[in-house]
């Protein structure tokens, strides 16, 4: 853009001459903008999750959501693990106790 102002701001300026700066300066800009298009499209897909070329944003989403499940599950089956040592050492006790066995019950 400055070639085109310094071309016009000559005494004989070139009309051709400047038309091919501001035509340069033109494409140039053009690249700027398409390559700032590219950026937002990116960033905006990034952002909301979506799949996009390079991401591994969702599979680790996808993988930390997996790990929090498998954590849960976990946790959950040694809280019935606990409760089963519990009930078999109650009802451990109350065989000594009483001498009576007692039957498992089938749910």
């Amino acid at each position: 853009m400055s070639q085109t102002i310094l071309e016009l701001s000559k005494e004989k300026p070139s009309l051709k001459q400047a038309e091919t700066f501001t035509s340069t300066f033109l494409k140039s800009l053009e690249n700027v903008e398409n390559g700032l298009s590219k950026n937002i499209t990116y960033l905006t897909q990034v952002s909301t999750g979506q799949a996009h070329e390079g991401s591994s944003y969702a599979s680790q989403k996808m993988m930390q959501m997996a790990w929090h499940r498998l954590k849960h599950s976990q946790s959950r089956l040694n809280d019935l693990e606990r409760l089963k040592n519990k009930h078999i050492q109650e009802n451990n006790a109350l065989v000594g106790l009483t001498g009576i066995k007692t039957e498992p019950q089938d749910s």
